[in-house]
């Protein structure tokens, strides 16, 4: 039996799912309920509250165009800045009252006969909806690396998306695994407080300055007496960051500039030449995710940080043991190994029509239309959906792209009194080609590496091959002629 039935059904409350259902309100559409597992909103804003949790693209352009925020204290705004703007929007936008929470959803299938979705929660409740939007992201899932004995280690361990506040790491012996975009923010506080940090590298990631700076009061003041100037230094981070596209899509010259901007910021933080090499990457840059920092190359230095760049050869009760047979006795393991980007999806069954699970259809290779809907399940629509993830902007800007794309294939429902729009298989293929033929040609697939862009077999579901603003004008205005239609 159902418990309820709505218009719209919302998975996820970070940036995704309360951007939608701000969209909803604002076009007048009221029935929606947004199913948040955990007991407030915030999404991956909530859940990283690891020390140094922070944005690595300015503030006042990671933030919703139509919500601007003069009081960011600092140009990269910390994670606990943009869970309060976040629980501000809600507020603000009076969508708190559309919010299950503790909600967690665990699948969906498509009802072809009625147009519906019915979707399915842990605890065993269920809704029916004429649409389903999947807003729960790609960073909510912790990706522990595949190393033998992992589960024996006796001392404390943990991932960063999993912080453990409790844990005592004063005067400990630590081992860091992972050098990613979370592990070069908490290590600085982590190296500070430890007795002895052992930081394991895989691959050097390249990074360049962070040149964070913090708002005056009087500059907070002119932002919000003069929204104008807000919009025209949003404006101006914005196309800044946008021409940096162009590094990415072809191995040019330009690239080569940005390589020697972050060597230089390389060599004028580590005066060790043995350091150094051992903190440079050996591919092109962009085919990991570029990483800003200040203090991350300091932290390296102090002389209780050992950069360990041997692999690990497996982790016993005590501590971690590498290919050369050092095995390093630690107190306890944090692990700084990202998220299962690849892979967000796997703990929600989604069947379409015909029976065709969402999962098994993607399996190795991912395919959409424009990252936002999947033939064969209709009224579904995804945000940060594959191939809509960044390597140069704000993701903040993809999607509300996206939610507008969805919020007008909602309204063309009710308006022509369509029971479901389902893309059509060739319009898929077509955008699919087209991307895969563009990330080729690109320095995420041909820069020398292998990152979480990537799936196993070297597939990259990850990336938008191209600029935002191209993105913003293929999703302007839905086509219908691209939508098998049912009424």
């Amino acid at each position: 039996m159902m418990d309820s039935e709505v218009e719209v059904a919302i998975v996820g409350t970070g940036f995704s799912g309360l951007g939608m259902a701000i969209q909803l309100k604002r076009a007048g559409i009221d029935s929606f309920l947004l199913l948040e597992k955990a007991g407030e909103v915030g999404g991956t804003w909530r859940e990283n509250t690891y020390p140094g949790a922070a944005c690595d693209v300015p503030a006042h352009l990671y933030s919703f165009s139509f919500e601007p925020n003069p009081a960011w204290s600092q140009v990269y705004a910390p994670q606990a800045e943009i869970l309060e703007y976040l629980r501000h929007c809600a507020r603000k936008y009076e969508i708190l009252p559309h919010i299950r929470f503790h909600a967690e959803v665990t699948g969906a299938e498509f009802d072809e006969a009625r147009g519906t979705w019915s979707v399915h929660m842990k605890d065993g409740q269920r809704i029916r909806a004429r649409a389903l939007v999947l807003g729960n992201g790609a960073l909510h899932l912790p990706a522990y690396p595949a190393i033998p004995g992992r589960e024996s280690f006796q001392g404390t361990a943990f991932h960063s998306a999993c912080w453990r506040h409790d844990a005592e790491l004063t005067d400990k012996v630590v081992a860091v695994i992972g050098t990613g975009a979370s592990a070069i923010q908490f290590v600085p506080s982590l190296a500070a407080r430890a007795r002895k940090l052992y930081l394991f590298q895989r691959t050097p990631p390249w990074i360049l300055p962070r040149l964070n700076t913090f708002f005056s009061e009087s500059r907070r003041r002119l932002f919000a007496r003069l929204p104008g100037v807000a919009w025209l230094y949003r404006a101006a981070i914005y196309w800044n960051l946008e021409w940096h596209a162009a590094f990415f899509l072809r191995q040019s010259w330009l690239g080569r500039i940005v390589e020697w901007a972050a060597r230089r910021h390389l060599a004028a933080s580590v005066s060790d030449p043995k350091l150094r090499g051992l903190l440079t990457p050996n591919y092109r840059l962009g085919c990991k995710r570029v990483l800003t920092s200040d203090d991350y190359y300091p932290a390296l230095q102090r002389p209780n940080v050992e950069l360990v760049c041997e692999g690990i050869e497996s982790i016993g009760p005590r501590g971690v043991r590498t290919r050369d047979g050092v095995e390093r006795e630690v107190d306890a393991i944090v692990y700084g190994t990202g998220f299962e980007v690849t892979r967000y999806l796997a703990r929600i069954r989604i069947v379409g029509r015909e029976g065709r699970e969402l999962n098994k259809v993607w399996r190795g290779a991912p395919s959409t239309y424009l990252g936002i809907t999947v033939s064969g399940f209709p009224n579904l629509f995804l945000m940060m959906g594959p191939n809509t993830g960044l390597g140069h902007n704000s993701m903040v800007f993809m999607l509300e792209a996206q939610a507008r794309y969805a919020l007008q294939a909602i309204q063309q429902l009710r308006a022509r009194s369509l029971r479901w729009l389902d893309v059509r298989s060739e319009v898929q293929a077509g955008f699919y080609e087209e991307v895969q033929h563009k990330l080729r040609r690109s320095v995420w697939q041909s820069g020398g590496c292998r990152s979480w862009y990537q799936t196993p077999s070297g597939h990259n579901s990850a990336i938008w091959p191209g600029f935002t603003f191209d993105y913003w004008r293929r999703t302007r205005r839905l086509r219908l002629s691209d939508y098998a239609q049912s009424s």
